[in-house]
């Protein structure tokens, strides 16, 4: 004989009448492997429904003292989701129908069959499994839209950053709307990023959001929180949040703290650092996001360098030419060896560029790979152009 398959359901039973309590709860129902109660009154089926917790209730009509009908008010009245089956005699139909006025849902009429309970029952929990299963499917659905939009606005916030890289060679204004973009997608309450000195390594304040006003002051100073310069030398990311982070100044800033460093060809030349005012950890995405940042801040970095390099070769070409306007050969002279230098630099640009744009320092937007594609195409046409000076 096939064993039927064990319910896992908790079932209330309120009946007063031993045959009838008998054939419902050891009969029909035990046997199927449901969890049954008996209580024999209304006040009990109170008491014993707070610490049972039954996912369906069974009670007579006539019921001692508080009737079935009552019972079903009270349960309603106190916003109970649990369905309630009515038990009824034949030929008394009419108290069904109050019954189900009053909300109940379903009903068996007494002398009955053990196949009728289990009908019932099986009908009524179907109906209460179909919301458990749609409840959680909505919460689920809930769940999923609300990190969606996360994920939108994350998404949002590394695209206007993107675009901020590609149109600014302002460094303060990259650095703090990098900044910026970082405190937001990583929840996080407090944020500064270093620069390191190309000559001696240290670390300088670029940037800050949240600091007390006596850090703030430092921007443009050496500085170091006890954690950066670590991370400076060894290169890789620092998540550290708790008692572990008392050994170090930034304590005093958070007590959740993540340092990540920013990289061109291998070599550290930023850090940025978020904090939290509370032991929460970053999470691993929250981390991905900073390191993806970190990306545009090389970009970003090695960008508004090549400029000045190009912006300074530039003035140094006009003042040389400007000093030889005396002398037309000294002029000449001038020009050629200004150009020559300008043609070394707009090497190295080119140089930087298509590194840039092989994704040595990380992947490109479209949008980033068009303007840099252009500028190469004008140090192109300007290369030409001082080639003719030189000849």
């Amino acid at each position: 004989m096939k064993k039927r398959k064990e319910r896992r359901e908790r079932i209330l039973v309120v009946e007063p009448d031993p045959e009838i309590a008998d054939l419902v709860a050891r009969q029909s129902l035990a046997p199927l492997g449901y969890k049954v109660k008996v209580v024999g009154e209304a006040g009990a089926a109170f008491v014993e429904s707070a610490r049972f917790a039954p996912h369906l209730i069974i009670a007579d009509l006539a019921l001692d003292g508080l009737s079935g009908k009552d019972l079903i008010m009270a349960f309603r009245s106190r916003g109970s989701e649990v369905p309630i089956i009515a038990i009824g005699q034949r030929g008394k139909e009419t108290d069904i129908i109050q019954a189900f006025r009053l909300g109940a849902a379903d009903y068996l009429l007494w002398p009955m069959r053990e196949a009728e309970v289990v009908a019932a029952v099986e009908r009524v929990l179907a109906q209460v499994r179909e919301r458990q299963t749609n409840k959680r499917l909505t919460l689920e659905l809930q769940r999923t839209n609300e990190e969606l939009q996360k994920r939108v606005r994350e998404l949002t916030t590394l695209f206007d950053l993107a675009k901020t890289v590609a149109s600014s060679t302002n460094q303060s204004l990259l650095l703090q709307r990098l900044l910026e973009g970082s405190i937001q997608v990583t929840n996080a309450d407090k944020g500064w990023m270093f620069l390191v000195d190309e000559n001696t390594r240290k670390l300088v304040l670029g940037a800050q959001k949240g600091m007390p006003a006596s850090l703030a002051a430092r921007v443009g100073k050496v500085w170091d929180d006890g954690l950066s310069s670590l991370v400076m030398l060894s290169g890789e990311p620092l998540n550290i949040y708790g008692d572990p982070l008392k050994r170090f100044k930034i304590y005093r800033l958070g007590r959740a703290a993540l340092v990540v460093p920013v990289k061109a060809k291998n070599r550290v030349i930023a850090v940025m650092v978020v904090t939290r005012d509370i032991p929460k950890p970053f999470t691993s995405n929250e981390q991905a996001l900073l390191e993806a940042i970190g990306d545009y801040a090389a970009v970003a970095l090695v960008n508004a360098r090549l400029f000045k390099a190009l912006e300074d070769r530039a003035k140094q070409m006009r003042e040389v030419a400007d000093s030889a306007v005396a002398n037309e050969r000294a002029k000449e002279l001038a020009l050629k060896r200004v150009a020559n230098e300008v043609g070394v630099s707009l090497k190295v640009v080119t140089e930087q560029i298509e590194a840039l744009l092989k994704g040595e320092l990380g992947d490109l937007t479209p949008k980033q790979r068009r303007a840099l594609q252009k500028a190469r195409s004008e140090i192109t046409r300007l290369s030409k152009i001082l080639g003719e000076v030189r000849s």
